[in-house]
C-alpha cells in the first residue's frame, strides 16, 4: 500500500501555531463512489488528530447524475448531522470559527464538475442550500459548461458556462476551476464577479503536467481575490509527496502571488487502491495514459499527518506567524466570508 494505513499512523505533534490556526483543506475525495465507506471514521479521526479545522468533501463529480448526487449528499448530511458532538456542517464562515472554538471539525461539501446539475441552472441554488459550497465547472473532459484540462482542444467557456458562473455568483457558491481547461479557466475568472479558486492545483512551472496550471492562471486567480490550493498527489508534485517537495510547490506560488493567495487542497485519498481501480483504471477517458496516468501503479498522497510538519517547515523557511495562518486556512476563510451567503432552507 503506497499511502499510509490509518491504523499505523501516529498522532502528530502540534505546535502552538498549528493549534492556534484554523487549518482548512479545500479538497478531500469522499463519496462512496470510489472509496470504501468503512474507512471513513478512521480518516476523520486522522484529520482531527492532525489539527484540521475544516475539510471540504467531494460528494459527486462529473460522472455522477443528478439523482445519485442528491442521494450521496443526503447520506453524508445525515452522517454528520447525527454526530453534532464532533462535527459542524458549514453554512457560512462563522460556522468554521464556531467549530474551532468548540473543538469540532467543520464539514463542507463540493462537486468536482457541474454535471450533477443535470443542465439546469436552478439546481445551483438547490445544491447550495443543501451544503455545496464550491463546484468545479468541469473534470478533465468537456461538459456543457467548459473544457477540461485533458481535452484535445482548448475551447473556452460555453454560453451555459457563462450563465452558470453568473448563477453561482448570485447564489454564493464559490467558482472552482481546478481540472478545467486553460482557456475555460481564464474565461471563467474574467466572467466572475466574485473570487475564483483553484481548490487543488499545482504550478506547471514546477512540474510539467496537463493538470497543473500556468503562471498566468495563478496570477489571474489571485487578481480575482482567489486562492490556489496546493495538491499533494505525487503525479502532480513530480515525485514522492514529501513535506519538502510540497513546500517547494507552495513556495513557488507564494513567490508569484504572495501569501494571501495560497492554501491547502491536498486531494488526499484514504483508499487509494479502490479509487485507482474505479477511476484511473475504470474511466480511462478521463485519465488518459498520454497525460501521465500510469494504470500499473497506485499513486501516493500527501498525508494529513504531514500538515503539522508543513507548518513547522513554513516557519523555518522564514514565513511569519500571520502568513502561516493565512496559508493554513485564513485565505480560504477570507474567500468564504466574501462569497458564501446563508442558505435559504425555507425557515
Amino acid at each position: 500500500m503506497s499511502a499510509i494505513a490509518s491504523a499505523s499512523v501516529p498522532s502528530p505533534t502540534l505546535s502552538a501555531l498549528h493549534r492556534d490556526a484554523i487549518v482548512v483543506d479545500m479538497t478531500m475525495p469522499w463519496g462512496d463512489y470510489a472509496q470504501r465507506a468503512e474507512l471513513k471514521p478512521g480518516t476523520l479521526d486522522r484529520l482531527i488528530d492532525s489539527g484540521y479545522g475544516m475539510v471540504s468533501l467531494t460528494v459527486a463529480q462529473d460522472r455522477t447524475p443528478f439523482a445519485e448526487a442528491m442521494a450521496s449528499l443526503a447520506k453524508e448530511r445525515r452522517f454528520f448531522l447525527e454526530r453534532p458532538d464532533r462535527f459542524v456542517l458549514v453554512d457560512t464562515a462563522a460556522d468554521i470559527e464556531r467549530a474551532k472554538a468548540e473543538g469540532k471539525l467543520a464539514i463542507a461539501f463540493h462537486f468536482q464538475g457541474c454535471n450533477p446539475l443535470d443542465g439546469k441552472l436552478e439546481n445551483v441554488e438547490l445544491f447550495y442550500d443543501l451544503g455545496i459550497r464550491h463546484m468545479l465547472l468541469a473534470y478533465n473532459m468537456r461538459n456543457l459548461a467548459a473544457d477540461g484540462c485533458h481535452e484535445r482542444t482548448d475551447a473556452g467557456l460555453s454560453r451555459f458556462g457563462l450563465a452558470l458562473v453568473a448563477e453561482m455568483n448570485r447564489v454564493g457558491m464559490i467558482v472552482d476551476v481546478t481540472h478545467v481547461g486553460y482557456r475555460s479557466s481564464l474565461d471563467t475568472i474574467e466572467a466572475s464577479t466574485a473570487p475564483v479558486i483553484f481548490s487543488h492545483s499545482n504550478p506547471r512551472a514546477m512540474f510539467e503536467h496537463e493538470r497543473n496550471i500556468r503562471d498566468d492562471q495563478i496570477r489571474a486567480c489571485a487578481a480575482s481575490g482567489g486562492v490556489v490550493g496546493i495538491n499533494g498527489l505525487d503525479l502532480f508534485l513530480g515525485g514522492p509527496p514529501t513535506v519538502e517537495l510540497f513546500l517547494r510547490h507552495m513556495r513557488y506560488c507564494l513567490d508569484l502571488v504572495g501569501p494571501e493567495h495560497v492554501g491547502l487542497g491536498l486531494d488526499f485519498v484514504y483508499d487509494p487502491e479502490t479509487l485507482t481501480n474505479v477511476l484511473i483504471r475504470g474511466t480511462a477517458q478521463r485519465f488518459p495514459a498520454s497525460s501521465g496516468y500510469d494504470r500499473a501503479r497506485v499513486p501516493e498522497f500527501f498525508q494529513p499527518e504531514q500538515v503539522p510538519p508543513l507548518t513547522d517547515a513554513l516557519s523555518a523557511a522564514g514565513y511569519g506567524d500571520d502568513d502561516v495562518r493565512r496559508i493554513l486556512g485564513g485565505n480560504w476563510m477570507r474567500v468564504a466570508r466574501q462569497v458564501w451567503r446563508p442558505a435559504n432552507r425555507g425557515v
